[in-house]
């Protein structure tokens, strides 16, 4: 899907429906047809399919006629019941002489965000700081994302506390596995970004160099966070590993005692049950007398369990 859009600040982003100069041209998973049409705009073929690869890295490249690609890898959020909710995917930022375009698999939060054009100095024509507000509401979006992981985190480890089974645990590791996506996503993006920032075409304007000096300083925030996130699951996760054992051991503990107490009255029953002399054959208190023997006896071995934290 092609859409194209043309704004600024002051009357907000619009729809349009041809490529018109310093307009913003988004491309959402295309079909053969609009990838000939963006060839068709001059976008070299692999800038147009390389960020529908999901498994492309960050990386940069320049034309010849000063058409520069950057493909960065943004987070994204796929569903609380798959296997892995967060994970990252690539957008390519293709700039041209003319306009912005943005390619990518999937249409993402961040995308739309640029919809919104509520920041300062934001236009579709100043395309080198439409690229910088891209790369910047990438890593903010990762640190968003890392709150709510952290946030369900949270949430699964008060059900661990009192846990028997393995279901929270493994609901821990869909997000240490999103964490590793992150970690390896943003080390690759900061590589890519510190290429941006030795080039002349992001050191024109002082602006464009704070813009890119946040970004650097939202991503190297966003990478400390993701590991210190991932080494704290990681090390909870063995935690609560330890405790679901030891809950089952408590558990196997109680019933093994429960099990010597319940054979005591057999033991004794089928003693006196047996087609032999036994005492009290003949007394007729000998029933409640061997009731009392069994409640006596029960009774002993539940409180010397009960010392020894066997109960």
């Amino acid at each position: 899907m092609i859409t194209i859009y043309k704004g600024n600040e002051k009357t907000g982003i619009v729809e349009i429906e041809e490529p018109l100069e310093g307009c913003w041209i988004k491309v959402i998973d295309p079909d053969e047809l609009e990838i000939k049409r963006m060839v068709d705009l001059g976008i070299p073929l692999d800038f147009i399919t390389g960020p529908l690869d999901l498994d492309e890295r960050s990386r940069t490249e320049k034309e010849d006629d000063g058409t520069t690609f950057i493909l960065i890898k943004i987070p994204f959020y796929e569903g609380a019941n798959l296997d892995i909710p967060y994970t990252s995917i690539p957008l390519g930022v293709i700039n041209t002489d003319k306009y912005v375009v943005t390619v990518s698999k999937r249409n993402t939060p961040i995308l739309e965000e640029l919809l919104k054009s509520n920041y300062k100095g934001f236009s579709t024509a100043k395309r080198i700081r439409f690229i910088l507000r891209i790369l910047f509401l990438s890593a903010v979006k990762y640190l968003a994302y890392l709150k709510e992981i952290n946030q369900s985190v949270d949430v699964i480890e008060d059900k661990l506390q009192a846990s028997l089974r393995n279901k929270e645990l493994l609901e821990l590791l869909k997000f240490q596995k999103s964490l590793v996506y992150f970690k390896t996503s943003l080390k690759s993006n900061e590589l890519m970004l510190e290429r941006l920032q030795k080039t002349a075409l992001f050191n024109t304007y002082e602006e464009d160099q704070d813009l890119l000096e946040d970004v650097l300083t939202e991503n190297q925030q966003a990478i400390e966070m993701v590991a210190i996130a991932e080494n704290i699951l990681s090390s909870t996760m063995d935690a609560y590993a330890s405790i679901i054992s030891n809950n089952l051991n408590v558990v196997m503990k109680f019933l093994a005692s429960i099990t010597i107490v319940l054979s005591i009255p057999t033991i004794i029953t089928g003693f006196f049950g047996m087609n032999v002399s036994v005492p009290w054959v003949d007394q007729p208190w000998a029933y409640l007398g061997i009731l009392g023997i069994l409640i006596a006896v029960c009774a002993i071995v539940i409180w010397i369990f009960n010392r020894k934290n066997w109960f």
